[in-house]
């Protein structure tokens, strides 16, 4: 008789916020990427990176596509739409990785590649 264990979806928004904890630290734990500020919800974990080289980090090492909203006071916001790596059962989180990036800034062509829209 074999016995698989299987990821039963959290039920509460209390148990939801743990489970994608648990994935993006477990994740971070095996791929060292820049995250100094991390912000864990229910329907997503949200990271704060300090430059567009540590986007360009994270999109290389995860995949994606970039967002840039609209500029204010100068700078835009370019935000990485990824997810963390598949669980046992095949189920990630979606990730959202952002930094600020001052208008007009020289940035890599593969960033650059990963804007949508």
């Amino acid at each position: 008789m074999i016995t698989q264990t299987t990821h039963r979806p959290p039920a509460t928004d209390y148990e939801r916020t743990s489970d994608n904890r648990l994935a993006i630290e477990s994740m971070l734990d095996c791929l060292p990427l820049p995250s100094p500020t991390v912000i864990v919800r229910p329907g997503a974990v949200y990271v704060t990176v300090s430059d567009v080289d540590d986007l360009g980090e994270w999109l290389q090492s995860r995949g994606g596509y970039i967002h840039i909203s609209p500029a204010r006071d100068g700078l835009e916001l370019w935000t990485l739409i990824t997810s963390t790596t598949p669980r046992p059962d095949g189920t990630t989180v979606p990730v959202r990785v952002s930094v600020a990036v001052p208008e007009g800034e020289q940035v890599m062509d593969y960033i650059r590649a990963a804007v949508t829209g």
